[in-house]
């Protein structure tokens, strides 16, 4: 199943530049752990050490957020990820 990734402008040193990829998977998890095998540097900027996605990182699937479920929902082939990262402050 082929789905592309989005790449945030900010991580496009870690994929060689770049700004989509295509992965294959089932899931959000599996297509984000496919694009780590590709750029294993990417993985850092994602994940903890315990292999949870970092907090202020969400995946949205066709511009809808893949939230609470992130890395267990579903995809479909031909799906388009996007990597965002959450902004707080005061």
């Amino acid at each position: 199943m082929s789905v592309k990734i989005n790449i945030p402008s900010y991580m496009k040193s870690s994929t060689d530049g770049n700004k989509v990829v295509e992965v294959n998977g089932s899931t959000v998890g599996e297509c984000l752990n496919h694009l780590v095998k590709q750029f294993p540097r990417i993985k850092k900027q994602l994940f903890s050490k315990e292999g949870n996605l970092f907090e202020n990182i969400t995946i949205s699937i066709n511009g809808e957020s893949a939230y609470p479920e992130q890395l267990a929902k579903p995809v479909k082939d031909d799906d388009e990820l996007k990597i965002v990262l959450l902004i707080g402050g005061g």
